[in-house]
């Protein structure tokens, strides 16, 4: 029963996509790996539940948004970094959208990949060692109130490990390039830890793709 429902969920999310192919604007990424496969960080229902229903439901309300207005960009960086521009429910949304963009995409694998030699050395540099930064990353994401994200970021070529609230991302307010982010609304872990964020920030270092983080590193440093 639980193979079939995997099934008819996958069927479903997949028909979702091609649904919003059909749409104007923006559209949600395909996974590159399966809802199961990162169980050590989160199991099946979290992911598929926060990949189809609350990713897909800021996909939709950003391009319900962007219809509005009159010829709306349809590049997202630039849409995040004008932000300001753009009223409260597009905010809450482009930033819904494009943190979870990368998110899914480019911050977490269930593939084994390494930091690189150049960024370790920063992050070194940086925080005195990779343990530190970890210890910092985790504390300042542990005490996110409420909901928001983690990052690390690099301005004015240092990192920094910046929290921001709700969906709002750092290019938001020029808080720094962000290489790495996390999500700590309790969507994102509550079916699996319960209310112990700090269990499921520990166990995000399981599954970081450090080869995204480190070629990102190496694009904007």
């Amino acid at each position: 029963m639980r193979d079939l429902i995997k099934k008819i969920l996958r069927e479903q999310s997949n028909e979702d996509l091609l649904v919003e192919a059909k749409k104007t604007f923006f559209r949600r990424v395909t996974l590159p790996y399966d809802y199961n496969s990162v169980k050590d960080f989160v199991g099946y229902e979290t992911m598929w539940e926060h990949y189809n229903k609350h990713y897909k439901g800021y996909t939709t309300k950003l391009n319900e948004a962007l219809s509005k207005r009159k010829n709306p960009s349809k590049d997202i960086e630039k849409i995040i970094r004008g932000i300001k521009n753009y009223d409260t429910f597009t905010r809450n949304n482009a930033g819904g959208y494009y943190n979870h963009s990368l998110f899914f995409k480019d911050y977490i694998t269930p593939n084994k990949t390494e930091l690189s030699d150049e960024l370790k050395k920063k992050i070194n540099k940086d925080f005195s060692s990779l343990d530190n930064f970890k210890r910092q990353f985790d504390e300042e994401a542990a005490k996110v109130f409420g909901s928001g994200w983690c990052w690390l970021v690099i301005k004015n070529g240092r990192l920094k490990i910046v929290s921001t609230p709700n969906q709002d991302n750092p290019l938001m307010d020029n808080l720094g390039e962000p290489l790495l982010g996390l999500d700590v609304w309790e969507h994102a872990y509550y079916l699996n830890y319960m209310a112990d964020r700090k269990k499921y920030i520990k166990n995000f270092w399981k599954i970081v793709n450090w080869d995204n983080v480190s070629k990102k590193y190496q694009e904007l440093k």
